[in-house]
């Protein structure tokens, strides 16, 4: 009786479901913003519950991963439309670009030529197409938001989502959530091939945050004796592995003893990878390490992927509209973005400017939130936009787009605009050592000028693995010519 009962409901639910969904489809323009508000509202709800439990069916996980993606997209066609002027401020705005030397060839004003080259009727028909996508999938959803609750939680206090955003990993559950069920499931058969998991991506995407995310993982300590790191600077022989020493470059030393001493080893490999250094480091891993112990390799390089015992892990850089998410979560905290339109539309300009840069959303999002100001706002703007096109005027490329950083950053300072900042040797420093007194953002931003060269603290991370980046400084006066600093003077920009 009972699952008669609960079919009845579900199928009654799911009609009333699809009614309100067909009704909002045919819902005149002025309604659609209100109709997708409420369906992201709903796809939050779901997204977030979600984030608060240990979930290990795969499916389950690329269902909710498409379910994010498609709510990024639609915050993103929502503050689009609330952000588009109406036709007297876009005359209006117009005019300014043009009264302005600078942003007529600029490549920065990217938000504004987003508005003007798309008529209100155009984003309210990309709007409806999301709104479309996302009433679909959360009709897809009712199973999955019945099981979730068969799943334990993973937090067990409440937090606002700018704190929940700010201390933990951003955009990975699913691929965090893949790699501890690598990491916890048995051979039955036991088979001899040491179980390998890669995980690529490029240049600061994330690999060391989610590896270490997953070691922190109750679970997995429980499961392994002993967590291990072994990088590039260690001489892999064929001879003999040895564990690295106790406070060397063991992750974690308190691991729960098991009778099976099986090890989770973590290697780290460069970005030219060496496929004779892996096969002697496999070969003598397969012969030393104990029964059920694994692997997780780490790399820039596809190559890695073809000597995986299980499907590789590819991360990429967040997408516009999931970085216009993080970046406005971050900014705004516990304000309410819609009360403030236009910090919005100068926060979304922002975010653009970045090329989805992650350690830029943090510096940028709290330097704006602890100067919760129009116009301290808009100088920070028209700052970016200037640096970025000087930028690009002498080095064909904007301060972002280089995310290796294999060659010198030049940074301008707001607060005198005749010096330059030159950045290089980006490194990262763990937890337990020592990181330099002055911050980047505050030679940048404020009016702390050190002498000479000196070592600056980039951005420290709230979350394993706790890193703390920091970079080489020197700060230096711009040197134009007479003839160029003339021509540069009717823009009212000295470029370096």
């Amino acid at each position: 009786m009972e699952l008669f009962l609960s079919a009845v409901l579900s199928d009654l639910a799911s009609r009333s479901i699809n009614f309100i969904f067909n009704k909002c489809s045919k819902l005149p323009s002025p309604a659609v913003e209100d109709s997708l508000r409420r369906a992201l509202l709903r796809a939050q709800v779901i997204v977030d519950e979600s984030m608060r439990r240990h979930i290990t069916n795969q499916a389950m996980l690329q269902q909710l991963n498409m379910l994010r993606d498609t709510m990024h997209q639609g915050n993103y066609m929502l503050d689009i439309f609330r952000c588009k002027p109406d036709d007297e401020e876009e005359e209006d705005t117009k005019h300014k670009i043009v009264s302005h030397p600078l942003l007529l060839n600029s490549r920065v004003n990217c938000v504004r030529d987003f508005l003007s080259s798309r008529t209100s009727a155009q984003i309210l028909k990309e709007m409806q197409q999301v709104l479309d996508r996302l009433s679909s999938m959360i009709h897809d959803a009712n199973e999955l938001v019945l099981f979730l609750a068969s799943y334990p939680p993973m937090y067990r206090q409440p937090y606002s989502m700018h704190l929940l955003l700010g201390n933990c990993m951003f955009g990975r559950q699913m691929e965090a959530q893949l790699a501890i069920n690598f990491l916890l499931h048995t051979r039955t058969h036991g088979a001899e091939e040491l179980e390998v998991l890669p995980i690529v991506g490029p240049y600061q995407v994330g690999k060391r945050t989610l590896v270490a995310h997953v070691c922190k993982d109750e679970r997995v300590r429980d499961y392994f004796s002993e967590i291990v790191l072994w990088t590039d600077d260690h001489e892999f022989r064929d001879e003999k592995i040895t564990i690295p020493r106790e406070g060397h470059d063991k992750i974690f030393q308190n691991c729960a003893p098991n009778k099976e001493g099986r090890i989770l080893v973590i290697v780290e490999l460069a970005a030219d990878f060496n496929e004779v250094v892996w096969k002697r480091l496999y070969s003598a891993s397969k012969r030393c390490l104990p029964s059920g112990s694994k692997i997780i390799v780490t790399s820039q390089s596809d190559k890695v992927v073809k000597y995986g015992t299980t499907r590789a892990l590819t991360l990429n850089y967040m997408s516009q509209e999931e970085y216009w998410y993080f970046f406005k979560i971050l900014t705004f905290g516990s304000v309410d973005p819609e009360m403030h339109p236009r910090l919005t539309q100068m926060a979304m300009e922002i975010s653009r400017m970045h090329n989805c840069c992650f350690i830029a959303a943090h510096l940028v999002s709290y330097l704006l939130r602890d100067n919760f100001d129009i116009h301290f706002w808009h100088k920070v703007l028209i700052f970016l936009k200037e640096y970025i096109q000087n930028h690009v005027s002498k080095f064909g490329e904007g301060p972002f787009d280089d995310r290796n950083q294999s060659k010198p950053v030049h940074l301008q300072r707001m607060a005198t605009p005749s010096e330059v900042i030159m950045v290089s040797n980006p490194s990262y420093r763990s937890s337990q050592e020592e990181v330099p007194k002055i911050r980047l953002d505050d030679v940048i931003y404020k009016n702390v000028r050190p002498h000479g060269k000196f070592e600056a603290l980039v951005w420290r991370s709230q979350i394993p693995p706790y890193y703390s980046y920091t970079t080489t400084c020197e700060i230096q006066e711009l040197k134009n010519t007479g003839t160029k600093r003339k021509r540069n003077m009717k823009s009212g920009v000295t470029f370096c």
